[in-house]
C-alpha cells in the first residue's frame, strides 16, 4: 500500500511539472473576452459566434490583452470604410503632389526676384496677346460694319439683299463673335494669372521662411 502511494505521489509531481512546463512554454492559459450588445463582458476558453460577431480580445492568464480582433463590418460599413480609405489615399497623393511642386518651384526660383521676373514675363505675354486680339477684333468689326452698310444701302434703295451678301454678313458675325470670345478669355486669363501669382508669391515666401527656420534650428 505504501509503495502504491509513493508511485501515485511521484506521478502527481510529474503531471504537475508537465503542466507548469506547458504553461511556461505557452505563456499561460489563453481566454477570449468580448462584450455583448448590452456592453456586458464575457470570458470563454473558446470562441463563440457571439464573440466573433461583437469582436473580442485575446487575454492571457494575467488578464493582459495580447491581441484585439474587431467585429466583421457590415456591407454598409465596408463601403464607408473603402470610401474613407480612398479619400485618405487621394489626400495623401495631393499632399505628395504639392510637395513635389514646392520642391520644383524652389529649385527653379532660388530667390524671390527670379520668381517675380517670371511672373511679370507671363503677364506681359498675355497682355501682348490681348493687344493683338483687340486689334484683330477691331478689324473684323469694321469688316462687319462695311458689309452691313452695303446691305443697308440696298434696302434703302428698295433693292433685295443678295444671298451671298447675307451669307457673308452671317459668317462675319461669327468671326466677330469668336474674336470677342477670345478677347474675353485672354482678359480673364490675365486677371486669373494675377491672382495666381499673388498666391504663388505668398506661398513661396512661406516656404522660404520655413527653410530659414529649419536652417536656424539645425545650426548649433
Amino acid at each position: 500500500m505504501r509503495k502504491v502511494l509513493i508511485i501515485i505521489a511521484a506521478l502527481g509531481v510529474g503531471i504537475g511539472g508537465l503542466a507548469q512546463a506547458r504553461q511556461a512554454t505557452t505563456g499561460g492559459s489563453v481566454q477570449y473576452r468580448w462584450r455583448d450588445a448590452h456592453g456586458l463582458p464575457h470570458y470563454s476558453d473558446s470562441l463563440s459566434a457571439d464573440a466573433i460577431a461583437n469582436g473580442y480580445d485575446v487575454v492571457n492568464s494575467q488578464g493582459l490583452v495580447m491581441r484585439h480582433v474587431d467585429r466583421p463590418l457590415t456591407p454598409a460599413e465596408r463601403v464607408a470604410a473603402q470610401k474613407q480609405a480612398a479619400e485618405t489615399a487621394a489626400r495623401q497623393r495631393e499632399a505628395e503632389q504639392r510637395q513635389r511642386e514646392d520642391q520644383q518651384m524652389l529649385a527653379a526660383f532660388p530667390d524671390e526676384a527670379s520668381l517675380t521676373t517670371a511672373q511679370t514675363d507671363e503677364l506681359t505675354s498675355i497682355d501682348q496677346q490681348i493687344t493683338t486680339a483687340r486689334a484683330s477684333l477691331g478689324t473684323q468689326e469694321k469688316a462687319l460694319a462695311d458689309l452691313l452698310d452695303r446691305a443697308g444701302e440696298l434696302e434703302r434703295a428698295k433693292q433685295p439683299v443678295p444671298k451671298f451678301l447675307s451669307d457673308k454678313i452671317a459668317a462675319q458675325r461669327n468671326v466677330v463673335g469668336s474674336q470677342r470670345a477670345m478677347l474675353d478669355r485672354l482678359q480673364a486669363a490675365y486677371v486669373n494669372t494675377q491672382l495666381k501669382n499673388e498666391s504663388q508669391l505668398a506661398h513661396y515666401r512661406q516656404l522660404k521662411a520655413q527653410l530659414q527656420q529649419a536652417d536656424g534650428r539645425s545650426q548649433p
